[in-house]
């Protein structure tokens, strides 16, 4: 039994398809990341998944429990770690956890010894007596996972975990994250960050529209969609149209950003002919996950 599905869920405001038919199956103690440019539908898949927002037509299963016959067991399951600060400034770091720990009716004595392993954690001990302006910003996203972890989830849903972090608390948070996921809590994470998707996630499913447009481990998907290397290249205005032509006729995909024309090279053979008279080529390099990401999606992860 996976511990999260999703059977062909859909997602209507009015007019608007923000998710069209999105099916998955997300197995328990794995990281699955949904990377997509914004307004692709992964915050609303997202919201179905854990109960609060309404599905318009299909089905989502959270640990066998249909979400919309059984919301509060499912919220039960769930830690939620959002984007936005939302920590109140007028406790401290100690009592924002046990503020938080009642919405999940834990007793007093529990929700202290858990909000202490949790600090301890993510290395804010020393700072329980703190208050939230206090903390900077990278404290402030540890004690926001730490919140998250208040009920002991048996899945972690995370809004761009390292967003506004600097590297080296970024680093930190990825191993807390993945010391998490060696005991088995299952990770769902949206996320932009090509980096932060290949180092956590098993698996990935890319959105864009609505729908999911490629799926699986970021090492199989670079394979698939990524190529052999990619070309950056160069060519003079008035043989531009003739070089994407070339392009297109022997089969290679790219896209043009500036005066630079970034070619997915399928294999090791070289440019020939008009390519390799017309094109000058400026580097050479492996593909990464944000290659397959633009090429799938054909847009900037900042659109």
């Amino acid at each position: 039994m996976f511990i999260i599905e999703t059977r062909d869920i859909i997602k209507k405001y009015g007019a608007l398809t923000a998710v069209s038919g999105v099916s998955l199956q997300i197995e328990a103690g794995e990281c699955f990341g949904l990377l997509g440019p914004n307004g692709a539908g992964k915050t609303t898949l997202v919201k179905m998944i854990i109960a609060v927002a309404p599905i318009t037509s299909g089905q989502a299963l959270v640990a066998g429990m249909d979400v919309t016959r059984k919301p509060r067991q499912i919220k039960a399951l769930i830690g939620v770690v959002p984007q936005e600060e939302n920590l109140d400034p007028d406790f401290s770091v100690l009592k924002n956890l046990l503020v938080f720990s009642r919405y999940f009716d834990i007793p007093s004595a529990e929700a202290k010894r858990r909000a202490l392993v949790n600090l301890e954690l993510f290395e804010l001990a020393g700072r329980q007596k703190s208050k939230i302006r206090e903390l900077s910003g990278g404290m402030k996203r540890r004690l926001l996972i730490a919140r998250g972890l208040i009920n002991q989830p048996r899945i972690l849903v995370l809004d761009e975990p390292s967003v506004g972090l600097d590297p080296q608390t970024k680093h930190m948070v990825w191993q807390k994250l993945n010391s998490l996921k060696q005991q088995g809590t299952t990770l769902l994470l949206t996320t932009q960050n090509m980096d932060e998707a290949a180092v956590l996630c098993d698996r990935l499913a890319i959105m864009n529209e609505g729908r999911i447009v490629a799926l699986g481990s970021p090492k199989s998907l670079i394979a698939e969609y990524g190529g052999k290397q990619i070309i950056q290249a160069k060519t003079d205005s008035a043989s531009k149209g003739l070089v994407e032509a070339e392009l297109k006729r022997q089969g290679f995909y790219w896209q043009e950003m500036g005066e630079t024309i970034y070619i997915i090279q399928p294999d090791s053979a070289g440019f020939t002919g008009l390519l390799s008279e017309k094109l000058a080529v400026v580097s050479q390099r492996i593909p990464t996950l944000e290659d397959v990401f633009l090429r799938l999606t054909g847009r900037s992860l900042t659109e």
